[in-house]
């Protein structure tokens, strides 16, 4: 979708950008403040694995720097008994940082092959520690024996499930390709996003302004388990909408002449936003509107009403 929007394609952007980067530790590379956008300090908004709030928490307290460290998020993220209670303690009380903890399932087989663990030894381990198994008596007198350190030992002995490098590394990078062009070109970053993940966008919310966008999230968050599954799950499109807002972008209303079914187009420097923006109106009636539309102009609401077959909550 990026591609077709720029005309560039994701396997060719700078992967090495240093804005780029910048996103997972500071709103900056955005032009914004935390202030702009709901005391977010992240731009990561709309980033596949690195979006969300749990992920956007890693991030404040890992502070990574290089690719090398997003990889240890995203094999945290993914893995189970990990962070929470392991990683996260370890780099809060200063025992070590972001790129010293297990992230990875590979990390284990490999830093204790450098400690001097026999190689199939360093495997077997790996694998018990990645399936949630622990270690074994001989294993751990093993390691201990290599000066491995009790840290490490005992962060082992947590793990449930690991993630292994490969897709770690293979979200990252996908995560800073689009991140590139949400640096670069926000208006087609935004649209792609918007078409593909729409989430609940509502246009009727959208055209309130910045102010109806913020104070819609706000009411959802406010009213937190009360407000419908749907409500919530909006929260990310409408997070995304407002640091959109907040970084000059305007959303042109849905139009009966220029507006997509489903696709969210750059125009003049804004993006209109298509049919199925509108709360009720659904893909069958947006591709009927086109149809139609393509047919021959509209000339009243009742010929837009028969000859696109919609109706009446669709025509409102």
């Amino acid at each position: 979708t990026l591609e077709r929007y720029t005309g560039i394609p994701v396997d060719t952007v700078d992967t090495s950008d240093r804005e780029v980067y910048g996103l997972f530790t500071s709103c900056k590379p955005l032009g914004l403040k935390p202030e702009d956008i709901m005391g977010c300090e992240l731009g990561t908004w709309g980033i596949p694995e690195f979006g969300t709030p749990f992920a956007q928490g890693m991030l404040k307290e890992a502070k990574p720097q290089n690719f090398s460290d997003l990889l240890q998020i995203s094999g945290l993220s993914h893995g189970t008994d990990v962070w929470t209670g392991n990683a996260q303690e370890l780099i809060a009380n200063g025992t070590c940082n972001i790129s010293q903890v297990i992230g990875t399932r590979d990390d284990i087989m490999l830093a204790l092959i450098r400690y001097g663990v026999e190689k199939s030894h360093a495997f077997k381990i790996m694998e018990m520690v990645r399936k949630g198994k622990g270690l074994t008596p001989e294993f751990e007198e093993e390691m201990r024996a290599a000066n491995v350190p009790d840290w490490y030992i005992g962060s082992c002995k947590k793990i449930k499930y690991m993630f292994p490098k490969a897709h770690a590394a293979a979200y990252v990078m996908s995560a800073i390709r689009l991140g590139w062009y949400k640096v670069h070109m926000p208006i087609a970053f935004y649209c792609a996003m918007f078409t593909v993940a729409p989430g609940g966008f509502d246009a009727e919310i959208v055209m309130g302004g910045k102010s109806n966008v913020v104070a819609v999230m706000r009411d959802i968050q406010k009213r937190g388990k009360e407000a419908s599954p749907k409500e919530q799950a909006s929260i990310p499109v409408l997070q995304l909408i407002n640091e959109a807002m907040a970084r000059g972008i305007r959303f042109l209303p849905v139009d009966l002449q220029k507006s997509h079914s489903y696709a969210f187009q750059p125009e003049n420097g804004a993006i209109r936003m298509p049919f199925s923006a509108l709360a009720g109106v659904g893909e069958n009636a947006a591709e009927s509107i086109i149809k139609a539309r393509n047919e021959e102009p509209f000339f009243s609401v009742e010929d837009l009403q028969i000859r696109a077959g919609l109706n009446k909550s669709v025509i409102e």
